[in-house]
């Protein structure tokens, strides 16, 4: 075996090895890396409140058209002594404006490994998560909380407050007065 065709096998081993871990949810391998709280929060938060922001892109459409700019002009017996002439125009639309949209979150001392482990059961439960009970944040539980908030209107894999709540992993703040 020459010594390129062994480096070649060597490297497509190394490929297949590499893709041999486990793959589980599949769906999962594809949200995107949502992981992080926002250290600020929005105007007029209570202090010592913690916040997430998910922001959904603007969506613009480009419009292509073909305009006449002069008609073409056709003898009485129809043939044609000049062709019609036309202009491209491209047009962009926003159809959906960017929004911001801020949440109130769990602080971080508050997701510890045990948290975590029952909001990983919680989703399970629901048939939301497919990974093992780690208590880890990790893409899977990401992607099992963004399904989880989703139909709730929330699309991140950010576990806002008022989920963790709905999951019963959350006090509820019961207002006095």
């Amino acid at each position: 075996m020459t010594p390129t065709r062994t480096i070649l096998s060597a490297l497509a081993l190394a490929g297949l090895a590499a893709c041999a871990g486990p793959v589980g949810d599949i769906a999962a391998l594809g949200e995107p890396e949502v992981s992080r709280q926002i250290q600020q929060a929005p105007p007029g938060a209570p202090p010592g409140t913690c916040w997430g922001k998910h922001v959904s892109p603007a969506v613009i459409e480009t419009e292509t058209e073909q305009v006449m700019m002069q008609p073409a002009e056709i003898h009485a017996d129809g043939t044609v002594s000049r062709p019609a002439t036309f202009k491209t125009e491209t047009v962009q639309r926003i159809v959906r404006e960017r929004k911001e949209t801020w949440f109130e979150t769990p602080c971080a001392s508050d997701m510890t490994p045990e948290f975590l482990a029952s909001l990983q059961r919680a989703l399970a439960v629901r048939g939301l998560y497919h990974g093992t009970v780690s208590g880890e944040m990790d893409t899977r539980t990401r992607a099992a909380v963004r399904r989880y908030q989703k139909p709730q209107g929330l699309d991140s894999g950010i576990l806002s407050l008022a989920a963790a709540r709905k999951l019963g992993l959350a006090v509820v703040d019961l207002d006095e007065g």
